[in-house]
């Protein structure tokens, strides 16, 4: 089962992400902004990391590029709200796998995941 760490600096967010995927991954942390993203990585190593692109502290692409520089074979799928198309164009450079657009649908959520699972 893939290891999940979830990054939002929304509460209501990171709990709805754990209960949408604890049926089917083993969500080993959650994060609320960049730098605690970074530092659970690096204690975590999680297979998959959800991340939020705005963020207090540190933005999503930075921690990316970041956890990138950790480890440059890390999935990280970026979770972005409509209209942030060009955030989600730079955190695929910076190193992102993927991108999820909120509001989240469970069955969209699950088929990212399934292919980087």
């Amino acid at each position: 089962m893939a290891r999940i760490l979830i990054v939002d600096d929304a509460a209501f967010m990171r709990q709805m992400l754990v209960q949408m995927l604890e049926d089917k991954y083993e969500v080993c942390g959650v994060a609320c902004n960049g730098v605690e993203a970074v530092r659970k990585y690096r204690e975590l190593q999680p297979d998959i990391v959800t991340m939020d692109v705005t963020m207090p502290e540190m933005q999503g692409i930075d921690a990316v590029k970041e956890i990138i520089g950790i480890d440059p074979e890390a999935t990280i799928l970026m979770c972005s709200a409509m209209g942030q198309r060009q955030l989600v164009i730079e955190a695929i450079r910076a190193g992102a796998k993927d991108f999820i657009v909120k509001p989240f649908q469970k069955e969209k959520l699950l088929e990212a995941l399934s292919r980087w699972a």
